[in-house]
């Protein structure tokens, strides 16, 4: 009663706040700039720390500084200091060591600080561990507890609730609450639309700080949907607002889905640049979910150039067990480039183990892709046609129920490579150019040129464009054509390149198919006229 009558006291301004609130609301302050801008482990410590000292008299303050700590621990992805956080049983002290071992494969989000905690049609009530009992809040931490402590089943009801509560608010910072929840709940049209209505918000307050947090909201959601050229749209410009907020993590949070939408469009030179800005404050502050996503578009654009055996390299570490796995709310969407890598490098068995972390992850429900790859990966480890076959047709029908031209037409090309191989053209052509029009559609430039080599490779021409002379193979294909045009044999080839006999054969599949041949002399002949060419 003390504690309510204190609070009312002090929303009157009938009285002084005490040193303590005021340190607080210091605290609280410091904490919030940690979160956007500074080191995401400081600002968790600083929050709580603000948290207990405005608990006796604020306690909706309070409320607002605990859902802070738990984003700064969320940015980190550190589930055990972030489950403890949400609990409201974190206390300030020296700093959280690392996250256990036990990660969760949920979620698809990042976190959102700063969020006011005003009643929600009704008198706010005190829960355990100083928590403010808003019913708006008090379900998004309870929807958010429940999924990352591996409890779908209690999840799914409160963050329902938090989305049809934000359908009659207008407040930004409840209306980002509910883009994180849809994300978690794998409702990409209400994230998109909560997403939009915060950043309307955000701009009619003119507050830059809640606008690029907003459109990275919008550009997560475009992505899992699969619209990439607006979700690089939404990123470019939130970019520009974070950093007029001067808000460095989000302004790497945006670098990172700008990395992701230029490794779809094929464009390597940007994926870099995007990827190395995203990293350089990620690493400095702690930011493992923006590292994750980052180090996932660099490999992903490695897959789209044909270089499976580099992208498996960089993903093998973030999607296996251990200490290098990446951010608990990201992993598991890296997994299918992962077995795809790996199984077009050769290295099948390597890919086996994540397959049944990626059939969870596909019965939890929050990624509506995440059925159609499990069964295009099913269909690449298959050791039996008539099972690949039918895998393979089970995932594109999975795809019509959950949309999107980019990842069908991805398992379309697999399909169509396979189908080739097995000497079933008309079938292959089928897929392949049903491939090409899907990755044209969504503007994937890389991934068209590679069906398009398919195509070649397959007796047909793509209508698009001829095969590409020697300038258009990568430095080491084109070592291994010149090596091959000389009369050497793949083992020696790889003996004078240091690397094995299995990466030549890989190399040479993709210059046969970028070159338009289909043996060694002719190769051989394109060599030769190439450089004779070049001589004159």
């Amino acid at each position: 009663m003390r504690t309510a009558l204190r609070a009312g006291s002090r929303n009157g301004r009938d009285a002084a706040p005490s040193a303590a609130e005021n340190r607080g609301h210091a605290e609280l302050a410091r904490g919030r700039r940690q979160l956007f801008d500074g080191p995401v482990g400081d600002a968790r410590e600083t929050l709580l720390l603000a948290a207990s000292l405005l608990a006796g008299d604020a306690p909706e303050t309070a409320e607002a500084a605990h859902l802070g700590a738990a984003d700064a621990a969320w940015a980190s992805g550190d589930v055990v200091a972030c489950l403890t956080t949400l609990d409201g049983t974190e206390v300030p002290g020296p700093a959280a060591g690392p996250a256990a071992a036990t990660r969760v494969g949920g979620g698809s989000t990042t976190g959102e600080g700063g969020a006011s905690t005003t009643g929600e049609g009704g008198a706010s009530t005190t829960g355990p561990g100083g928590w403010v009992r808003d019913p708006f809040f008090r379900d998004y931490r309870d929807g958010m507890r429940a999924l990352l402590a591996r409890r779908p089943e209690h999840a799914a009801g409160p963050l329902r609730r938090v989305l049809d509560r934000a359908r009659r608010d207008d407040r930004p910072e409840r209306l980002l609450r509910a883009a994180a929840a849809a994300l978690l709940l794998g409702d990409v049209h209400a994230a998109r639309t909560a997403g939009a209505r915060a950043l309307a918000a955000a701009r009619t307050t003119e507050c830059a700080a809640f606008e690029a947090r907003a459109l990275e909201y919008l550009a997560y959601g475009e992505l899992r949907a699969g619209r990439h050229a607006q979700a690089r749209a939404h990123a470019e410009e939130g970019v520009r607002a974070a950093l007029l907020a001067g808000h460095r993590n989000t302004a790497a949070s945006h670098h990172a889905m700008l990395a992701l939408a230029a490794s779809i469009e094929g464009d390597t030179a940007a994926v870099a640049g995007y990827a190395s800005a995203a990293l350089a404050t990620a690493r400095r502050h702690g930011l493992a979910q923006a590292a994750t996503l980052a180090e996932w578009a660099i490999a992903r654009a490695d897959l789209a150039r044909g270089r499976p055996l580099d992208a498996a390299d960089r993903l093998g570490p973030l999607v296996g067990p251990g200490p290098r796995r990446g951010h608990f709310a990201v992993w598991m969407l890296a997994v299918p480039c992962f077995v795809e890598a790996a199984v077009l490098a050769g290295q099948p068995e390597d890919a086996r183990g994540v397959v049944a972390d990626l059939a969870r992850w596909a019965a939890f429900g929050a990624d509506p892709h995440a059925p159609a790859q499990h069964a295009r990966c099913r269909a690449l480890l298959a050791a039996d046609d008539r099972e690949a076959d039918d895998l393979y047709l089970r995932a594109l029908a999975l795809h019509d129920e959950s949309g999107g031209d980019f990842e069908r037409a991805r398992t379309e090309l697999l399909y169509g490579r396979w189908l080739r191989r097995r000497r079933r053209l008309r079938e292959a052509r089928g897929r392949l150019g049903a491939a090409l029009v899907g990755f044209e559609r969504c503007g994937a430039g890389a991934w068209a040129d590679q069906t398009r080599g398919e195509l070649r490779a397959n007796g047909a021409a793509s209508g698009k464009e001829p095969a590409v002379g020697l300038s258009g193979l990568t430095p080491q294909q084109l070592r291994i054509a010149r090596h091959v045009a000389e009369g050497a044999t793949n083992r020696e080839v790889a003996q004078r390149l240091a690397v094995s006999t299995r990466t030549v054969d890989y190399h040479l599949r993709n210059v046969f198919a970028a070159l338009g041949v289909r043996s060694r002399i002719e190769l051989a002949r394109m060599v030769d006229q190439e450089q004779r060419q070049e001589q004159r």
